[in-house]
């Protein structure tokens, strides 16, 4: 890390500004919200990175996620809450995606998911910014990187969980030294009372999409995937979409580059996948809306994404469309049957939310919308080591196992 920093650095972070509004906010100063209630993005000096930072020099950098610190908003290297951020690889899928399939394999990093990404960035700002206290809901993997971030720096934490998250994930909260409590509701139930705490003054709200800063560390994916396709954007991405900061980041990402000059104007088409119980992004594209109406009675095995309502809606509807691409759901039969046909046929063990972009991703060759030869990532967000497994094995008597004929 210090090899890559020093402790004071200049920053290239210009301001803040409404996703809706475009008013601006100043830099360096704590925000959640805007004022009309929508995300803050962060916007940076981009004339003043591409004459301090070529493409050539930032490919002969370290390829961890930091590589990108002009990109970034954390200002002093003290304030870096890492884990070992790593740029995860691609792996192609031949037998059980096809001969353009390529997975983007999240499970890699720090607490075995993506939010990793937009954890250390979320935190290791609120470490600069000096907050003490934080609350987040989440279905599971969100709140399992920020217990281990909080510890890291000695935030103090409360995370709040639907009563279906996985087991494992409030285990592994609770094992990272956050306090977690399970609720009879929703993810955004939950935020709800995590917002009535915040608007008490009990804690800082670091919902998805409610802080800024999130949204910068998981542009990495985006990023990163420009350098690994040689400056050629894939064409098409398949990204498992609940609160979609993911996505939104990424979009983000690709229109900082292209004004870098360090790509050109296309785009992939991007897909936002959701499970068939809890597509509120696919039925308001479907319908030609700007918002997503909340999803009731949501249910998935994807636990991630099954988000009834997303802060950023607009944002990510606005992304699927300008790159031409569409918002799809696909059923959990045919998730977990991606996840045991990738498991089997390629070595991969996806999680479902993973399963889901393969799903998808078959759906839309059956009907036309990708061609199997065309470049195509797919995220996978998470190991599926987290994920419950079918049970197996059948015994064998050690003292009976010295005929193996049968075997």
């Amino acid at each position: 890390m210090q090899d890559n920093f020093t402790a004071e650095r200049p920053t290239f972070v210009a301001h803040l500004e409404c996703s809706m509004t475009g008013e601006t906010y100043a830099a360096d100063k704590l925000h959640g919200l805007s004022r009309v209630g929508r995300p803050l993005l962060v916007r940076y000096d981009l004339a003043g990175i591409g004459a301090a930072l070529t493409r050539d020099a930032l490919e002969a950098r370290a390829t961890d996620l930091w590589r990108w610190r002009e990109l970034l908003p954390v200002r002093r290297t003290e304030n870096i809450v890492s884990l070992g951020e790593i740029e995860t690889p691609l792996i192609a899928i031949p037998k059980s995606g096809g001969p353009g399939a390529i997975v983007k394999d999240e499970g890699r990093l720090p607490t075995g998911s993506f939010k990793a990404r937009g954890l250390v960035m979320a935190v290791s700002m609120a470490r600069e910014l000096g907050v003490t206290r934080i609350a987040m809901p989440t279905n599971g993997n969100a709140g399992a990187a920020l217990a281990a971030y909080a510890a890291r720096c000695g935030i103090e934490t409360v995370i709040l969980c639907p009563e279906e998250t996985p087991e494992v994930n409030v285990r592994e909260i609770a094992a990272q030294g956050a306090r977690v409590y399970r609720v009879n509701g929703q993810i955004d139930e939950c935020g709800a009372i995590v917002g009535r705490g915040a608007a008490e003054g009990r804690w800082f709200d670091f919902s998805t999409l409610k802080e800024p800063y999130r949204i910068e560390g998981k542009k990495t994916m985006g990023l990163e995937l420009a350098v690994q396709c040689g400056w050629e954007l894939p064409d098409a991405i398949f990204y498992p979409t609940g609160g979609g900061t993911g996505l939104i980041g990424m979009w983000k990402a690709f229109d900082e580059l292209e004004r870098l000059g360090w790509i050109g104007s296309k785009r992939p088409r991007m897909y936002a996948v959701q499970a068939s119980g809890c597509a509120p992004i696919v039925r308001a594209f479907e319908a030609g809306e700007e918002h997503a109406e909340r999803w009731e009675n949501a249910a998935t095995v994807a636990a991630g994404i099954r988000v009834p309502r997303a802060v950023g809606d607009f944002l990510i509807l606005r992304a699927v469309r300008e790159s031409g691409g569409r918002a799809l759901a696909v059923g959990d039969p045919a998730i977990l049957q991606a996840v045991d046909d990738c498991a089997r046929k390629d070595g991969l063990l996806l999680c479902p939310e993973g399963g889901a972009t393969l799903a998808a991703y078959r759906q839309a060759m059956r009907d036309g919308l990708v061609d199997p030869e065309e470049r195509t990532v797919l995220f996978n967000c998470a190991t599926g080591l987290k994920y419950p497994m079918p049970e197996a094995g059948t015994w064998l008597d050690k003292d009976a196992a010295g005929d193996l004929g049968s075997l």
